[in-house]
């Protein structure tokens, strides 16, 4: 073969790439397998392998493509794919162009869901200790639905038949669609922001999962996940379950059921409130009684009724007091003095006769003080030696001799107390105020033969 009829590898490349494109059975392919080496670059597009035990073929799936996908590929994932099969030019190689995938096995939105809520769960947004209780009574509440639903109707009915006092905050969104995800974060958001509401409620009826996806959107949990404010999540009937469910403070398995979850019944707190009336009244009465009780012991205490008692211990204790500062001043006199004293020797000792004079002038001063308390002490010891002199005078047996009284003593000087220690006959000395009288017994009477 001349070298002229030799094709080049680009005309080879692009006869080839004909041949594939010309081929109405490789247009639109559905090719399952598993995913290996994927990689979802910065412009968008996702370009990865798709392989079985036997063969593997490039695929690659533009950012227009997979824009829709409600899950993240992942290597090992198997999947099932559509788009048609061509020839990539420069590398003279065929691959796929994807234009829809979906797990293999499962639909692409339970898929999602699982993918989703894994994640959120390792990340922490499902912990039962992050989990904030609702206000017990709230005085505002939040509701994030579509304002023409069934939903916001059965929750305002509620909400107003258990609990009137309430004020209820509509916050319209979209609850289906493309737009209704950002629809609910920007209403969570717009909530927090006003900062009115005590109590958030999310949510919508019933309805499919595609209808009910909002709620399954990572943007709608993260949303609630960050509300300062505590979310109940009432989306769908009892057996439906979101994302959204599992992130919100409670769950409520319909919108109705969230409102009662809310609020509480009037009737009930108006029970409460009548019972804790109740107690307080009882408690009021038994501190009341208590009080009285203390009282009435406290009047009837010994301080209370004798408080000179309470002098009469002062008093002693002023006494000893007194006496221990007398002492104590004696004591820091005779410090004193004996200081003065060795102050005295090293002045003599240092020489100087100004310092002598001065030293001396103080040390008189000294003395002077010294004298004058030392004076008052034995003043006060005189005083107090006089009063008791005074009343041991007053106490004195001979003081009552002196108003006529005598003692009168036998023979050996026992003192006689009765007729019955003497005798007729017996010597007996009288003691009296000025002089003794002895003399004999002539005649024994008691007071009985006086009368």
């Amino acid at each position: 073969m001349e070298a002229n009829q030799c094709l080049t590898v680009k005309a080879l490349t692009k006869y080839i790439k004909r041949k594939f494109d010309a081929d109405p059975h490789l247009k639109n392919v559905a090719v399952k397998g598993e995913i290996s080496n994927f990689k979802h670059h910065s412009s968008g597009h996702m370009y990865f392998t798709l392989k079985d035990d036997s063969a593997r073929i490039l695929a690659v799936m533009f950012s227009a493509s997979n824009r829709a996908l409600k899950f993240r590929p992942e290597n090992g994932m198997q999947v099932v794919l559509t788009g048609e099969i061509t020839v990539y030019e420069s590398s003279g190689q065929y691959q796929m162009y994807v234009k829809t995938m979906q797990p293999d096995g499962v639909g692409d939105l339970y898929f999602a869901y699982e993918q989703l809520k894994k994640k959120l769960e390792q990340q922490g947004l499902f912990q039962a200790e992050r989990k904030r209780p609702l206000p017990a009574y709230p005085t505002c509440v939040a509701v994030i639905t579509s304002p023409t639903g069934a939903a916001v109707r059965d929750i305002i009915t509620t909400i107003k038949r258990r609990y009137p006092a309430v004020a209820i905050l509509i916050y319209p969104a979209l609850v289906q669609g493309d737009k209704a995800a950002q629809s609910i974060v920007s209403q969570i958001q717009k909530a927090n922001t006003d900062g009115r509401a005590e109590l958030l409620i999310a949510g919508r009826g019933g309805g499919s999962i595609e209808e009910l996806w909002a709620f399954n959107e990572e943007a709608v949990a993260r949303a609630i996940f960050d509300s300062r404010i505590p979310v109940i999540s009432a989306v769908g009937h009892e057996t439906d379950f979101t994302i959204a469910d599992f992130v919100a403070d409670l769950r409520a398995p319909t919108p109705t059921a969230a409102a009662e979850m809310a609020v509480p019944h009037i009737e009930e707190v108006l029970e409460r409130l009548q019972s804790k009336q109740n107690r307080l009244i009882r408690a009021a009465a038994e501190t009341i009684r208590v009080s009285r009780n203390r009282h009435q012991t406290a009047m009837n205490s010994y301080i209370i009724r004798n408080p000179q008692a309470l002098y009469r211990q002062q008093s002693e204790k002023t006494d000893r007091q007194t006496e221990q500062l007398i002492r104590s001043v004696k004591s820091i006199l005779d410090r004193k003095k004996t200081a003065a004293n060795h102050t005295a020797i090293q002045l003599r000792r240092i020489g100087p006769q100004r310092r002598i004079q001065v030293e001396r002038s103080q040390l008189e001063q000294l003395n002077r003080r010294l004298r004058f308390s030392a004076e008052s002490a034995v003043d006060d010891k005189k005083v107090r030696f006089q009063n008791s002199i005074s009343m041991l005078h007053a106490l004195s047996p001979l003081k009552v001799m002196e108003r006529g009284y005598s003692l009168t003593y036998s023979e050996n000087d026992t003192l006689i107390k009765s007729v019955k220690d003497v005798k007729k006959g017996d010597q007996i000395r009288v003691r009296l105020a000025d002089g003794t009288l002895c003399t004999d017994v002539q005649l024994i009477r008691g007071n009985r033969d006086e009368t």
